[in-house]
């Protein structure tokens, strides 16, 4: 594969989280497959977690690797959302805003025909207009969640201000919705129109990176709301592009990992579709009383499961040894898209990131939903729309729950008669989520237009 022409030149930056990183590295590979010319920016921790890029694509992709600053909370290494407590991540943001300068070089320096950036890097289409460069603001959230923040005026003008303001469905949203936060989702949102260490709201990081872009690319496909892909193109007035959902193949984790070779044996021995696969990504800790009522709930659901906790300090006492026999409890990274593929896994409790919503999708598991942050609630009222998933009840203002709602979500999705429509629906959508051609097409369209200018 040359670099034939008319390829092009894409410069990548995305923000500093694992959901962010990996969307922009499938992104560049499409891209690169195509015969593109892509450079990856990020900091040299980042690019290292990537994972290994095709030998078939190393003369197309270059990773482009600037240091970042120590910050306010931050230890050596510290260079991702995933590293540093939540309460610290407007630190980081400010530490992500020094990178404007090498940035900024680079560019000079190389001149792309694109850059395609992330919402936190509020600063740099201007940069890239002086420069004459053509940019792009990719959303790795669908479309629902961009709707529900509105146009980009308003997130300027930062018109939410209690609250109570993000329980309701905006007066913008024109057909019938369920799209809003529960109170106790935006507590644990925290408060998004708060200032970072730069005095910068992430509305206003939305804002500016959205209105100043010449096109916007969302990780989402017509074919799934194909309604929410319509409005957004009235309230942004610019072209916007589904890029699909850049499915990924198992062949992205690492082969032969010891890590995998023990899950695999215990995941072979269950039974085909029995296995409910719990994971709440990289970012979201569980208070004690709240990991003990998920637990009991999954004991008492009686339903085998898979569940990864980001580190041992979230176990309590005696719950590994309790759990033997019914499920297994794995601490630390694990090849998710391998676990999610495996034919024993049927359901996926998750947190509700777009990505591991994403890939669970691909695979035909049923979501059970357990939103913790950001606008996991939206991707939660999305998926509920459209007759998919099940959501563990909560106390919509404290956010508590029981272990008994956890037994009968799980075996709602799982084995009740009463969840088979929602694990047929789910099983279809396999063909929306993890057709890797029909995706490919979207990124076909979105490169010709990118040529185009």
């Amino acid at each position: 594969m040359e670099r034939g022409e008319g390829a092009m030149h894409v410069a990548m930056f995305p923000w500093l989280a694992m959901g962010h990183l990996l969307p922009f590295f499938r992104m560049s590979k499409l891209l690169a497959q195509k015969g593109h010319k892509v450079s990856f920016i990020s900091t040299p921790r980042n690019i290292e977690r990537l994972p290994s890029l095709p030998s078939s694509l190393s003369s197309f992709i270059t990773f482009v690797s600037f240091p970042l600053v120590p910050f306010p909370g931050s230890t050596r290494g510290s260079e991702c959302s995933m590293d540093v407590p939540y309460n610290k991540q407007p630190s980081l943001k400010s530490a992500f805003d020094l990178l404007q300068k090498p940035l900024t070089e680079f560019l000079q320096e190389e001149s792309p025909d694109w850059v395609i950036y992330d919402y936190a890097a509020h600063w740099l289409p201007p940069v890239a207009a002086e420069l004459g460069i053509s940019k792009a603001f990719f959303s790795i959230f669908n479309a629902a969640s961009l709707c529900f923040l509105g146009p980009p005026s308003l997130l300027l003008e930062g018109v939410r201000s209690t609250p109570e303001d993000f329980t309701v469905v905006p007066p913008w949203i024109p057909f019938q919705s369920n799209m809003a936060y529960r109170y106790h989702e935006v507590t644990l949102v925290g408060d998004k129109r708060g200032k970072d260490t730069n005095g910068v709201s992430d509305s206003a990081r939305f804002g500016y990176s959205i209105s100043e872009s010449d096109a916007v690319f969302v990780h989402t496909s017509t074919g799934f709301e194909p309604e929410w892909l319509g409005l957004l193109k009235d309230l942004y007035r610019k072209p916007v592009f589904p890029t699909g959902f850049l499915p990924t193949g198992t062949e992205d984790e690492v082969e032969g990992d010891k890590t995998w070779v023990g899950i695999k044996n215990w995941l072979d021995k269950q039974s085909i579709n029995s296995v409910v696969y719990v994971a709440l990504g990289t970012e979201a800790s569980l208070p004690p009383a709240e990991f003990t009522e998920l637990a009991h709930g999954l004991e008492k659901s009686e339903v085998p499961f898979f569940w990864v906790i980001r580190n041992e300090s979230q176990i309590l006492d005696g719950c590994v040894e309790r759990f033997a026999g019914r499920g297994m409890v794995h601490v630390g990274w694990v090849p998710q898209v391998k676990i999610l593929s495996h034919s024993s896994v049927g359901g996926f409790l998750t947190h509700c990131g777009w990505n591991s919503l994403v890939e669970g999708l691909g695979f035909g598991r049923v979501p059970i939903l357990f939103p913790v942050l950001n606008e996991q609630g939206l991707n939660t009222r999305l998926l509920e729309g459209k007759g998919l998933g099940v959501e563990i009840p909560r106390d919509e203002e404290k956010g508590s729950f029981d272990s008994d709602s956890v037994a009968h979500s799980v075996r709602l999705a799982m084995v009740d008669d009463a969840g088979e429509s929602i694990r047929a629906k789910t099983k279809l959508m396999m063909g929306l989520f993890g057709n890797m051609d029909e995706n490919s097409r979207y990124v076909d369209e979105l490169v010709g237009y990118m040529r185009s200018k």
